[in-house]
């Protein structure tokens, strides 16, 4: 009975063991690039961009000099800028112009990222710091690339960011006004001074900054 119940045992773990070498053999690796690429673009037309970020490890991994990664960076970046997943997007966008940051290439990429941080702004009064920082790079876009096809979207980017930090900092001053501190209200509004943008150029929203800020 010893005998029969030892040999259940071993059977039992051999089969644990042959069913971990033909999971483990299934796993693909050592594929050519264009494999690779072809698959994260099944896996990119299909919605599933978590996959494709994997296939895209793979590719990167096995192949690091291949003339594809550096479109399928590109792809990746406005695949998840599509699913509004920016964050992702602006990865893509970082590593693509730290490894093919041509002047060519970057007219384009930068711009892609602040596309993505700008589609990125969920709530003006959370994301200041985010829309100075947009508003910086809109502004240095503009002047390194005049001519840039991208320009006049930057420009316009550019614009709604600019009506809604006067915005923003209208409210800080009244804010400051209804606590009885002047001064603080004055700084605000001197910042306001400085710029371009003037009261009479908007028209602040009722209700719903998101999408004002989009219109």
């Amino acid at each position: 009975m010893r005998r029969i119940v030892t040999m259940a045992l071993a059977g039992a773990v051999a089969a644990l063991l042959l069913g971990g070498c033909g999971s483990k053999s299934e796993q693909e690796f050592e594929k050519p690039a264009l494999y690779w690429y072809q698959k994260m673009m099944k896996a990119v037309a299909s919605g599933n961009l978590e996959k494709a970020d994997n296939i895209f490890t793979s590719l990167e991994s096995e192949h690091i000099s291949s003339p594809l990664i550096p479109q399928a960076m590109m792809i990746l970046a406005q695949a998840h800028m599509d699913e509004e997943e920016y964050l992702l997007a602006q990865f893509y966008m970082d590593e693509y112009m730290k490894r093919y940051g041509s002047f060519q290439n970057r007219v384009l990429a930068e711009f892609m990222k602040i596309k993505a941080a700008f589609y990125g702004l969920h709530s003006p009064q959370r994301d200041q710091k985010l829309i100075d920082d947009t508003l910086v790079r809109a502004r240095n876009y503009i002047v390194k690339y005049p001519t840039s096809e991208f320009t006049p979207m930057v420009q316009t980017i550019e614009t709604r960011l600019a009506m809604t930090r006067y915005i923003l900092n209208e409210k800080i001053a009244q804010l400051y006004e209804r606590r009885d501190k002047p001064e603080a209200a004055k700084i605000y509004r001197a910042r306001n001074a400085e710029g371009w943008v003037k009261k009479d150029d908007i028209e602040p929203p009722e209700s719903g900054w998101f999408s004002w800020l989009f219109e």
